[in-house]
């Protein structure tokens, strides 16, 4: 049996989205304290911590699904592109003491989410014909 090099690449972009994006809901649905101080300092407690909490579990599940990968991407680089945007405008690199891992999380998110929606890409262009 031979494995394809793509086929491995792709699976590891996938893993990277899917397992920091679920490995932070716990944080987000739990009220953690980091993540009530993130979501207070931006207005958006609690609504924005659950509401971004369900949409990360949205796009984690998508990307798991082939036929939806490329939609669970371009949805999960949306939210990591807010999360990225309010690291720079509102929370700073580092938050709290963490050493910039929540912005390093989001960054490598990102990067994988948007890789995939460039792998995908033919199958979102399919999917927009199709609405349209």
């Amino acid at each position: 049996m031979t494995v394809n090099i793509n086929t491995i690449a792709v699976w590891i972009l996938k893993l990277i989205a899917v397992v920091i994006m679920l490995q932070t809901l716990f944080f987000k649905f739990t009220a953690a304290p980091e993540s009530v101080y993130i979501f207070t300092k931006l207005g958006m407690e609690p609504w924005g911590r659950i509401g971004i909490g369900t949409m990360e579990l949205v796009a984690s599940v998508l990307i798991l699904i082939p036929k939806t990968t490329g939609i669970g991407a371009a949805l999960g680089a949306c939210l990591m592109s807010g999360a990225l945007f309010f690291h720079i405008t509102k929370l700073g690199l580092i938050v709290q003491d963490d050493g910039g891992l929540l912005f390093i999380y989001a960054l490598l998110v990102f990067i994988s989410c948007i890789s995939l929606v460039v792998i995908y890409r033919s199958n979102l262009l399919s999917l927009l014909k199709f609405a349209f």
